[in-house]
């Protein structure tokens, strides 16, 4: 019985979903009337791929009034403090 049990707890442990590791992007965005532009580093929920970071950002910057002009890149946790300052109050904001 003992050892079904043990079975069982590791194949249900394996079969569980790989976490996602942390992934961020950095980004451009404007607003207009009047024009404001801005930097900023997002972390992603999704997908880990520009394409996909371009879906996410256009989708939340555009429910703040802003429009995503480009993801500059796509990267790990090892760059998010290279990018901090540049970024200012947008760092982690959307």
């Amino acid at each position: 019985m003992k050892h079904l049990l043990l079975s069982l707890t590791l194949i249900g442990t394996l079969a569980l979903p790989a976490q996602a590791a942390d992934c961020y992007a950095d980004y451009k965005a404007k607003q207009d009337n009047p024009l404001r532009l801005h930097y900023g580093v997002a972390e992603l929920r999704g997908d880990c791929s520009r394409n996909a970071a371009r879906d996410e950002l256009a989708r939340r910057l555009g429910a703040r009034g802003w429009t995503l002009l480009n993801v500059v890149s796509v990267f790990g946790p090892e760059g998010l403090e290279q990018r901090r300052d540049s970024a200012g109050s947008n760092f982690l904001r959307f």
